[in-house]
Parts: C-alpha cells; structure tokens; sequence
C-alpha cells in the first residue's frame, strides 16, 4: 500500500444491513478507529432505538461520535463537520488508513466533500418574508427570486421547475439573497474544503424483501430490549429536535394516547422501512460506492480495498 496517502474506508447502506459489525471487522484488520457518521447516534439519551453498537463492540474497536452529544444541544452537519475532519487529521497520523461507518447521507457527504456556506438569516427577514407569502402566496416568491436572481430563476424554471412551486425551497433562496443582499446563486459552487484522504467507498445491500425482514426483526428486538421504557424516560422532551425520528415519534404518539402499542410498532417498522428506501436511494447516487452483498465473505472486501488503495 501507498504508505504516503491516507486511505478513509466509508461503510454505508441501509438501516440493518450490518454495517456495524463490517466496520468493526475492517478497523481490527487494519488497526484503526471507526469514525461514526450515524446523525442518530450522536445522542447519549438514545440508546436502543438507534441501534447504538453494543458495549462489546465499542470495546472491540474505538469509536468516534457514538453517544457524544446531549439531545439537549444544538447540533448541525456543519458542526459535525468542523469537528470530524481535525480528528481525522489526528488518526491518520497514526495510521494513514482510517474507518468511517453510517447511514446518514447528509453526514457522509460532510466528511467527504463538506458544503456550501451561506450567510445567516435573521428571524426578523424570516418572519417578513413568510408574512408576505402568507398574504400573496407563492407568485410573490416568484417574482422575488426573479428579481433578486434572475440567473438562478432562469436556471430553475428551465432544468428543475418543481423547484419553483416548492415554497419551502423558495422561501430560503429568497431570505438569503435579502439577508445577504447579494443573488443566492453566488453562494453555490463553492469551493470545498481540500480532503487529505482518498475515500473507499463499500456498500452493504440486500434484496428488498429480506432488508425488509431484517428490519421487522430489528424492531422486534428493539421493542424486547426495552425501548418503549427507554421513550418513556424521555416523553417530557418528546418536543426536542433529536427526538423527531423514527421509533421515537410512533412510540410517543403511543404514549399520547393517539395510537395503540400494537399500531405504533407496525409504523415503526414501516417508517423504518421508508427510511431505508430513502437511504439506498441517496447512496445509489453515488457512482464511486461499491456495492458488496451483505453476506459477502471479508476477504473478497479486504481484497477490492486493497486492490483500490495499491
């Protein structure tokens, strides 16, 4: 192997698919951390529902961002990105091949490329501009962004136009380019952060019906391992930020008397079910990932990395 370039192995896939247990084989092969890009397991009030790994195998490796955070806190994928990558720096001055592991694409992406930054928009310009959509409706968010951005107006009515009838999305090109006083478009493109790593990306999947299985089974298992006492504890912050996730909503909403145990498993594991969907949908985007059967014996995966990092 190059022992001048850094090497960062990225385990990703769906929710269940055993991404964990890779990882831990990989950074034990390879004598190195694992660096958890899981946005659900930052959270050290969130044990079961997460899937957090077991105390045997945060023993077996050392782990990163695994239960680090309050739910309490304010924690964004910016945050996380200027505390990951100086701590990448550090580990791969021990070892030039590091392991990062999740299922969260946002978090991915924060390691590998990071992000455009935009100026910060007051609520006064907020509260303003969702008044005024309020009383016009989105014509008004039209003619703002036409005006304020007729690039990027031009750009999004020809190549993406559901963009235009999107409020949410209107809503936020507009603010910035009034906070900023500057078109909104001039803050995208930018350049990103420099990484001094080569990524490798892996892959885990399954066929649909069988991912689906694991995940039935995983929240059957979650269930018998106590997660209903686990939101129960935290009910009284069931407002938080951290906890609007899957498992923790529906159990809530069992909690509220809005749906019986029985209902609120069964949206668990069907939310649980949308949520990997969506997952495989953002990574299959990726054409750099190299999709591994999650049965697939190491040494077929060991062989693709090292063959990747001669």
């Amino acid at each position: 192997m190059k022992s001048n370039q850094n090497y960062l192995i990225v385990v990703v896939g769906p929710t269940a698919i055993g991404k964990t247990a890779l990882a831990i084989e990989l950074a034990q092969h390879f004598g190195c951390d694992i660096v958890s890009c899981d946005s659900r397991q930052f959270y050290k009030e969130m044990t079961i529902g997460t899937a957090v790994p077991s105390p045997e195998e945060l023993s077996a490796v050392h782990h990163h961002f695994i239960q680090n955070k309050s739910i309490e806190e304010d924690y964004s994928v910016g945050m996380y990105e200027e505390e990951v990558l100086p701590l990448l720096d550090r580990l791969f001055e021990k070892n030039n091949i590091q392991v990062a592991v999740g299922g969260s694409g946002l978090y991915v992406d924060a390691i590998l490329k990071g992000f455009d930054v935009f100026p910060e928009v007051s609520e006064q310009i907020k509260d303003e501009i969702e008044q005024s959509y309020d009383r016009l409706g989105l014509e008004y968010l039209q003619h703002m962004l036409q005006k304020l951005d007729p690039f990027y107006f031009a750009h999004l009515n020809e190549s993406n136009p559901q963009t235009l009838v999107n409020p949410q999305r209107m809503k936020r090109f507009v603010s910035v380019s009034v906070a900023a006083n500057a078109p909104y478009s001039s803050f995208l493109n930018q350049k990103k952060n420099i990484r001094n790593f080569t990524p490798v990306l892996i892959g885990l999947e399954a066929d649909r019906p069988l991912m689906y299985e694991r995940i039935n089974l995983r929240v059957d298992l979650m269930m018998q391992q106590g997660l209903l006492t686990e939101v129960k504890a935290l009910q009284p912050k069931q407002y938080l930020n951290a906890l609007q996730t899957v498992g923790y909503r529906e159990l809530f909403r069992y909690l509220n008397g809005e749906l019986s145990l029985e209902e609120a498993t069964e949206e668990i594991k069907k939310n649980t079910r949308r949520f990997a969907k969506r997952q495989l949908t953002w990574f299959k985007n990726n054409s750099d990932i190299r999709w591994f059967s999650f049965r697939e014996p190491l040494q077929n995966i060991l062989s693709y990395i090292n063959e990747f990092t001669r």
